[in-house]
């Protein structure tokens, strides 16, 4: 619990008098807390960014990798990774300048905007993972479905029997694959409520003490 919070504590439990802080010593205050809680965000993201990134190299097996270039889906794979670094490198440059800017902040109601795009930033940083996460999910799928001997084996096997299964067959794809996307959507969304929103809650509360500041 920060120094600011331990504050706000005391004056809600304790019948103590304690002294006052006047405008200029709670901005201190909130102004140092939001300068750590963005610095925060920053660090984090790049530990997930690490975390996932090992964790990839560590399920893709040679085989997998192997079995990817036989499908020649390259013209795919590379857009698309090039796209996914590209746009989180983007979140990481806007988050190392939301950090920045808050820690040159002096202005109250400059660092009031500036907690509000921080806030925005992290909200869109986590759309943009979990809509990625559905694309590659369905790119993935289709290159299975177009690409897999296997899978175009079973599909020529289910067409002879009558053109109802194969029907059938993709209706169950698309509902395996909608069921895989919502439960790691659920996953991810917990995973980042954990994490960014805690943080975000902060930097709330933070603007709500700057606006109260402002008013008085």
């Amino acid at each position: 619990m920060d120094e600011l919070e331990l504050l706000k504590k005391d004056w809600e439990t304790s019948s103590k008098n304690y002294p006052e802080l006047n405008k200029e010593e709670l901005y201190k205050l909130i102004y140092k807390r939001s300068s750590s809680i963005v610095k925060w965000i920053f660090i984090i993201s790049l530990l997930e960014f690490a975390f996932w990134t090992l964790l990839s190299f560590a399920f893709n097996s040679s085989e997998d990798l192997e079995k990817m270039q036989s499908y020649n889906v390259e013209y795919i794979l590379y857009p698309l990774m090039i796209l996914g670094y590209g746009v989180l490198i983007y979140f990481f440059y806007v988050f190392y300048k939301n950090y920045k800017s808050i820690s040159a902040t002096e202005n109250t109601k400059m660092l009031m905007e500036r907690i509000l795009k921080t806030r925005k930033t992290v909200k869109h940083y986590v759309i943009f993972n979990l809509v990625f996460m559905c694309i590659c999910i369905v790119i993935g799928v289709y290159i299975e479905l177009t690409n897999n001997p296997e899978v175009l084996t079973t599909l020529s096997r289910i067409d002879s029997e009558g053109e109802g299964n194969v029907t059938v067959f993709y209706l169950i794809v698309v509902g395996l694959s909608l069921v895989a996307m919502a439960l790691i959507t659920v996953f991810l969304l917990g995973f980042y409520y954990l994490i960014y929103g805690i943080l975000l809650k902060r930097l709330k509360s933070n603007y709500k003490d700057l606006k109260e500041l402002i008013t008085e």
